[in-house]
């Protein structure tokens, strides 16, 4: 009997919490089972005054992240409804601005509610940024809390995304017609 090798998948992750003073990524690599982070950080906004010029800064930074690491997908945490309505305008925005880098190099984006993200790396939809930090020392083996939990928090959003690709279903095979496809045996005729 001949040895059928199997051919484990290799995939880029780029995660981002979108933040209008400081924006969160974290890049992952998955080959099956095994996970290794490649890179995390920051990216300091609030030293410009100017939003546009953050827009700008944004755009730049994650154009060239793209660049270096050339993510197979982006996983972005989706703003959460605030009562500041301009907080939510200029949150939005930087979120368009990390997505047209993306989109204008054909990577496909997901986007996932927080309570998403911390469920599936804590199991608690409510967990504080310290509980989901210590989560991914753990899980990523991380050497080190970083001191801006954006951090972790984008590599949270990227873990979250394997997880769904890996195990669950994403938003994009939510209706009924996807599951009955999906599961044709257990659909009753």
């Amino acid at each position: 009997m001949e040895k059928v090798e199997q051919v484990v998948s290799e995939k880029v992750i780029l995660g981002i919490d979108p933040g209008t003073s400081i924006m969160g990524y974290g890049i992952l690599k998955t080959t099956g089972n095994q996970l290794e982070v490649l890179q995390y950080g920051v990216i300091h906004l609030d030293k410009y005054e100017d939003h546009f010029v953050r827009l700008k800064k944004i755009f730049e930074r994650i154009s060239q992240l793209l660049d270096d690491y050339t993510p197979d997908e982006v996983a972005l945490e989706a703003p959460f409804y605030g009562k500041n309505i301009q907080s939510m305008l200029k949150l939005g925005r930087a979120q368009g601005v990390a997505m047209s880098a993306a989109l204008a190099r054909q990577i496909p984006i997901t986007e996932y509610a927080p309570k998403k993200v911390k469920q599936s790396v804590t199991g608690n939809g409510n967990a504080s940024k310290e509980q989901v930090a210590s989560m991914l020392v753990a899980q990523l083996k991380i050497k080190e809390v970083p001191e801006l939990l954006d951090a972790t928090d984008a590599l949270a959003v990227a873990l979250c995304h394997h997880f769904q690709q890996r195990f669950g279903s994403t938003s994009k095979s939510k209706s009924w017609k996807a599951f009955v496809a999906d599961n044709p045996d257990r659909v009753k005729s």
